[in-house]
C-alpha cells in the first residue's frame, strides 16, 4: 500500500479555488469601471504608473496555490510506516459458544464452561493475524462481538461469558449456525470459519439443516465437544444445589457426540472432544490451515507517516512570501 489521503472525501474543497478566480476576475472588472470614472485616462495612468500589474497577478497566484496546498494538507497524505498492521494474513473465525447451564456441570473440572474458555484463549494465542468474532448461544444466538483483530477486548468479552449473558435457557446449535453465517461479510466467499463449542445437548431440530445450508456457502464449522458420555450433574451457583427434574430426580447432562459430529461432516469441518486444550488446539489449528489465507490490511492498526506538516509548513511560507512583495514598481 503506497501514499493515501485519510479524508479524500475532502477533495471537494478545491473548489475554493474556481470561488476564488471569480472573486479575482469580479474585482478586476471592479477597479476597471473605478478608474475610468475618476478622470482624464492620462492623468489617471500617470496617478497609477507605480503600480506592477504582474505583480499583482503573483500575489494572487502565491494566494492560489497555497490555498490548494492547505486542502492537500487537511486531506492529510500519508503512507503506511512501522511493522504494525501493514500486510497481515489470516482468515476469520467464529467462536460460537455455549452458555446454556448444562456447561456448568463439572464433568470436566473445574467445568465445561471454563475448559472451553480455556481453549478458545489458546487458539487466539495461536492465530494472531486472524480476525476473531464471539457469539453466546443457549435458549437463542446473541452476537457478542462483530470479527475483530483486537484480540485483548475479545478475551474480555469471553472471559465475562456466562448463563447469564443469555436469558433464554435451553441450546439452540440451530440458532448459533444461523447467527455465524450472518456475522461474515457478504461479499466473502473463503478464508472464514465456525469453531463451535457446545455438549451438544440441543433443543434446536434445524441443527442439521443450518449445516447444509452453510455447507453450499462454503463455511467450514469445527465442532468441540465438552463434556462426557457418562455425563454430570448441573449444580446451581447461586445456591450450590443439584438441579433437579419436575418429578424430583437429579439431571444427568451427557455429552451429545453424534449432532457435533454429523455437523462437522457436513460442513467439511473435524470433530473434536476436549480432553487436552493443548491437543485440541493443534488438531483445529491444522484443519483451519486448509483454508486459503488472505492479504488483508487492517487500516485501524496500522502506523502511518503523515505529510500534513510539510504542506502546511509550504501553505505559510507562500502566504508569507505574498505579503512581502510589493505591488509598487521598483524605482529606476
Amino acid at each position: 500500500m503506497g501514499f493515501q489521503f485519510q479524508y479524500p472525501q475532502l477533495v471537494w474543497l478545491f473548489l475554493g479555488i474556481l470561488l476564488l478566480l471569480v472573486v479575482f476576475t469580479g474585482l478586476q472588472r471592479w477597479k476597471k469601471r473605478s478608474i475610468k470614472k475618476m478622470g482624464e485616462p492620462l492623468l489617471v495612468r500617470s496617478l497609477l504608473h507605480n503600480f506592477s500589474k504582474t505583480r499583482y497577478i503573483i500575489k494572487f497566484v502565491l494566494i492560489l496555490v497555497a490555498f490548494a496546498i492547505g486542502v492537500t494538507a487537511v486531506m492529510n497524505l500519508r503512507k503506511p510506516g512501522g511493522p504494525d498492521g501493514v500486510n497481515r494474513k489470516g482468515i476469520d473465525v467464529i467462536f460460537a459458544l455455549d452458555v446454556s447451564k448444562s456447561m456448568l456441570a463439572n464433568d470436566l473440572a473445574p467445568s465445561r464452561l471454563e475448559r472451553a474458555k480455556q481453549l478458545i484463549y489458546r487458539l487466539m494465542k495461536e492465530m494472531p493475524n486472524d480476525r476473531i468474532g464471539l457469539i453466546l448461544f443457549a435458549g437463542k444466538a446473541y452476537l457478542q462481538m462483530p470479527l475483530t483483530h483486537d484480540h485483548a477486548s475479545a478475551q474480555m468479552f469471553v472471559a465475562s461469558a456466562g448463563p447469564g449473558a443469555v436469558p433464554a435457557q435451553g441450546t439452540v446449535i440451530g440458532d448459533a449456525l444461523k447467527l455465524s453465517y450472518e456475522a461474515f461479510e457478504a461479499s466473502e466467499t473463503r478464508y472464514k470459519a465456525v469453531i463451535l463449542l457446545s455438549d451438544g445437548e440441543d433443543h434446536d431440530p434445524t441443527a442439521l439443516t443450518q449445516a447444509t445450508d452453510l455447507a453450499t456457502h462454503g463455511l467450514m464449522v469445527n465442532t468441540v465437544g465438552i463434556g462426557s458420555a457418562q455425563g454430570a450433574h448441573i449444580t446451581d451457583a447461586a445456591t450450590g444445589d443439584i438441579k433437579k427434574d419436575e418429578m424430583g430426580n437429579p439431571v444427568i447432562t451427557k455429552l451429545n457426540e453424534k449432532e457435533l459430529s454429523d455437523i462437522a461432516r457436513i460442513t467439511n469441518g473435524i470433530y473434536v472432544q476436549l480432553q487436552s486444550s493443548d491437543q485440541a488446539a493443534k488438531q483445529i489449528q491444522a484443519q483451519l490451515a486448509q483454508i486459503e489465507q488472505k492479504v488483508a490490511g487492517d487500516i485501524s492498526l496500522m502506523s502511518f507517516q503523515t505529510y500534513f506538516w510539510w504542506f502546511a509548513g509550504a501553505m505559510l511560507l507562500l502566504l508569507i512570501g505574498e505579503i512581502f512583495i510589493p505591488e509598487r514598481k521598483k524605482r529606476a
